[in-house]
């Protein structure tokens, strides 16, 4: 098993990751500790438990809202089976009214 040395907040850690994720495992830190000095900015500080929770929340709220939107998504489903609805109903009145001479 490889490690990835990452920081959090200033201090250090040693994370155990699969060979050769090590890179990856590390920029994600980054990222995550800008997410947490972000939102330490914007709450204060209420401690680090507390501000991973939050921010493993507003993570996961991020994450939840990218797949409902996402192309396959039950609701992009439904919108796209919406419009497909509506398409049909007027290419339908448009060729009765061709039908009849209107």
């Amino acid at each position: 098993m490889a490690k990835a040395d990452i920081q959090l907040r200033g201090r250090s850690y040693s994370i155990a990751c699969a060979p050769g994720q090590e890179s990856r495992i590390e920029a994600l830190s980054k990222q995550l500790d800008a997410r947490v000095n972000q939102i330490a900015g914007a709450v204060g500080d209420i401690g680090d438990e507390r501000l991973l929770l939050i921010t493993a929340l507003a993570l996961l709220d991020e994450l939840d809202s990218a797949r409902r939107s996402a192309p396959g998504s039950a609701a992009s489903e439904a919108r796209a089976a919406e419009a497909l609805l509506k398409a049909a109903s007027r290419i339908t009145s448009l060729a009765e009214r061709m039908e009849s001479g209107s």
